[in-house]
């Protein structure tokens, strides 16, 4: 497989509010990764990052992995009892901070995802569906790495037949936590093992959108991937509520909104304003359909 092909990539500041622009027609989406309790940047962030997505009303809320700084059941516990605050459904999936560090390494290597089992969910490649969306995720933190990810054989066989599967004209999204492809806002990082897997798939079902986090510094950026046949754009999410921003993002506090209609998409930036109290427009990025 070739190596995807950027086509697009910014680095915009923060640009006007467009105002409201959410019809009925329009699906949304909320993105937010690398919660990180036990590492929030402030006491309110998780209520003002909930009052932000409730008043967006999406069809369903993606938490793309790292709830917890270390791993803890009182972290868990938190990161329960957040999710159980959202009124629409919730799909997670596990970060690297989500198993036990290696001073645990009985446990890291043989018992990783126990615990997030326990307290957030046993399903580790959760799917969601209504009509016109189609949602698949995927686990790649395993305990054998130090931090960064692994994409399982099986996971392309289980995405292949998802997505395969899917009604036709279906806004296809995977999710994950380590990221695919080399995005250039990010700096020099690695991508997860065995990414190559899960691109062929996404090039040959035609998946629109990679939800993903772990780097804490957001990022949007369209890939020709499948020969140059297809386009996937991957939204990788800043840090939605830790003091754990990185690079170009360490002030910041970002998730992202996903509005989705027939023929285009938009992958909408919000970030905390800490004069304000609350999440506000930073930028968007939008996206055609064909």
């Amino acid at each position: 497989m070739e190596t995807p092909d950027p086509r697009s990539t910014a680095d915009f500041p923060r640009t006007p509010d467009p105002g409201p622009r959410t019809p009925d027609s329009v699906k949304v989406v909320a993105h937010v990764s690398d919660i990180h309790f036990g590492r929030l940047s402030t006491e309110y962030i998780v209520s003002a990052m909930i009052e932000d997505i409730e008043a967006h009303n999406p069809a369903l809320v993606v938490v793309s992995g790292d709830l917890t700084q270390r791993a803890r059941a009182s972290q868990f516990r938190a990161a329960a009892e957040m999710i159980g605050r959202i009124t629409a459904p919730v799909m997670v999936v596990p970060g690297n901070h989500d198993i036990p560090a290696w001073y645990s390494p009985w446990t890291r290597l043989f018992d990783p995802t126990g615990r997030y089992a326990h307290y957030i969910t046993a399903e580790l490649e959760p799917t969601f569906e209504m009509e016109g969306l189609a949602v698949a995720g995927i686990n790649t933190a395993h305990g054998m790495t130090i931090k960064g990810g692994r994409i399982r054989e099986e996971h392309a066989s289980f995405l292949r037949g998802f997505f395969h599967q899917a009604a036709p004209g279906a806004f296809k999204i995977l999710v994950l936590h380590h990221h695919l492809v080399k995005m250039e806002r990010l700096g020099i990082h690695d991508v997860v093992r065995s990414a190559r897997s899960a691109i062929d798939v996404i090039g040959e079902e035609e998946v629109d959108l990679v939800l993903c986090g772990h780097l804490h510094i957001s990022s949007v950026q369209s890939f020709a991937v499948h020969g140059g046949r297809h386009h996937m754009v991957v939204a990788s999410a800043g840090t939605a509520t830790s003091s754990r921003g990185r690079g170009k993002d360490r002030r910041e506090n970002l998730y992202n909104i996903v509005r989705i209609s027939r023929g285009h998409f938009v992958v909408e930036e919000r970030g905390m304003s800490w004069e304000g109290g609350k999440f506000e427009f930073v930028r968007e990025h939008p996206f055609s359909r064909d």
